[in-house]
């Protein structure tokens, strides 16, 4: 696809902005009114459709979301939800051969995505071949199954293992995503192994073990369609009845669900790898996505560590030459999420230097408070970064999906952009010195010839 398509803006109705509040009276912005229209209806076998118009280019996006994750895969059987993403373009009943050659011979960009809340699968493409794109989403959603053998599934085997080779095993510092969800989340919690799986598990996983897994999870009252863009909305719908609707619904799966976990007292771990200087984490359980706080911890991260003059930056590696790079971030999730601060070690030092240097600077920063002058420049990053975020037909589509998946409502973009502009130092700070305690895991990642 080209640019120009790629970056077609959207028709979002928006209200000027109020005037900006003086930063002193730390009080919260009042974000512009932001609405994108759509259409949602439902299929009588549940698949839940949503259809979103914007004619300013000949492009149109197929986004369909699965509401499966790694969270919701039996102990024993990790690396499902994943594994799933590969099988599902590796052909179906009528259309069994690799996935992406029907697409990219056409302009299409195809892509698929996994995490520990869901699955979507997208694809962008000119205008006129939308019921090429509904044709083939639809019949791997309803005919996957009598396509789907060994041969298949022993490659995708391979190739999710060798990604997790790649990603995990033999990057540095890979193994530290591994140990942050096993050390913050207990044996039998859903976010205690990551989306990739374990390599014994999808090893052992049978041709019947992924049938069950696609029959309980891939049906259509579990899943949501979103098309956005250039269409004709009538021919849209005749043509998702024509090839949905026949799809049998399912039995409608629960997914897992747990209580928030703490940390009863400081945890630390030291583990080693093949990397030129020792790394640490800290990190600490925080709310859930969209739950109070999470979008104040955003906030937070751009506050302390986002530009040479924030203070764990300008603290720890400008002036006391401490570290060589260090990020604060939240790690959002659906059911809970976790705060983090990554640093590297400068030569000369040790982590536990670092740590230190670490803690002094957050001291002081929950001493003082996070201060207007920072929260308004974060707020004003975050939202840079939202309204790029929705800039695209693809940035909608699946801006439309992903709310619908997780607060039930597919127009959450106001919602969403207040939890940000609504957020006020009081609120920052209580979150940070709330959740910023001590019981934390603090991780360390060594050079193996530190052993």
């Amino acid at each position: 696809m080209s640019l120009f398509v790629l970056l077609a803006t959207l028709p979002v109705a928006t209200a000027a902005p109020e005037a900006a509040p003086d930063p002193a009276a730390a009080s919260a912005t009042s974000a512009p009114a932001i609405s994108v229209p759509y259409e949602r209806y439902t299929l009588p076998n549940g698949l839940d459709v949503i259809l979103a118009e914007d004619h300013s280019v000949p492009f149109v996006q197929v986004n369909v979301w699965y509401h499966v994750g790694s969270r919701d895969e039996k102990a024993g059987r990790t690396g499902f939800a994943h594994l799933f993403e590969h099988l599902m373009f590796q052909g179906s009943e009528h259309a069994n051969d690799d996935y992406f050659q029907f697409l990219s011979k056409v302009g299409g960009q195809v892509n698929g995505t996994t995490n520990l809340d869901r699955t979507n699968y997208f694809e962008g493409l000119p205008s006129a071949e939308l019921p090429r794109a509904l044709f083939l989403e639809s019949d791997r959603m309803g005919w996957l199954l009598p396509a789907l053998d060994d041969a298949k599934l022993q490659n995708q085997k391979d190739v999710v293992r060798n990604e997790r080779r790649q990603r995990y095993d033999n990057v540095p510092y890979g193994n530290a995503r591994i140990l942050l969800y096993e050390n913050l989340f207990p044996e039998g919690h859903p976010y205690h192994v990551p989306t990739i799986g374990k390599h014994e598990d999808i090893e052992a996983a049978s041709l019947a073990d992924v049938k069950e897994f696609f029959s309980t999870w891939y049906v259509p009252n579990n899943a949501s369609l979103v098309v956005c863009g250039d269409f004709d909305p009538k021919e849209a719908r005749r043509l998702i009845q024509g090839y949905f609707g026949e799809i049998p619904a399912g039995t409608k799966p629960v997914p897992r669900v747990v209580p928030p976990v703490t940390l009863d007292a400081p945890k630390r771990v030291d583990a080693t790898d093949d990397v030129p200087f020792e790394r640490v984490w800290l990190a600490w359980p925080s709310p859930a996505l969209n739950a109070p706080g999470d979008a104040e911890l955003d906030l937070l991260s751009s506050a302390l560590s986002d530009g040479k003059d924030s203070p764990l930056y300008r603290v720890l590696v400008r002036e006391k030459q401490i570290a060589q790079d260090v990020t604060a971030s939240q790690a959002s999730s659906g059911l809970q999420s976790f705060y983090m601060i990554t640093a590297t070690v400068a030569p000369g030092h040790t982590g536990d230097e670092l740590v230190k240097e670490i803690d002094a600077v957050l001291a002081d920063v929950q001493r003082r408070g996070v201060t207007a002058d920072e929260l308004v420049v974060a707020r004003t990053q975050y939202e840079v970064g939202f309204y790029g975020g929705v800039a695209t037909i693809a940035g909608k589509a699946d801006r439309l999906n992903g709310y619908l998946h997780m607060t039930g409502e597919p127009d959450g973009f106001a919602a969403d952009l207040a939890r940000y502009t609504a957020a006020t130092v009081e609120s920052v700070n209580t979150t940070m010195r709330t959740v910023l305690g001590p019981n934390r895991l603090e991780l360390h990642v060594k050079p193996e010839a530190a052993r």
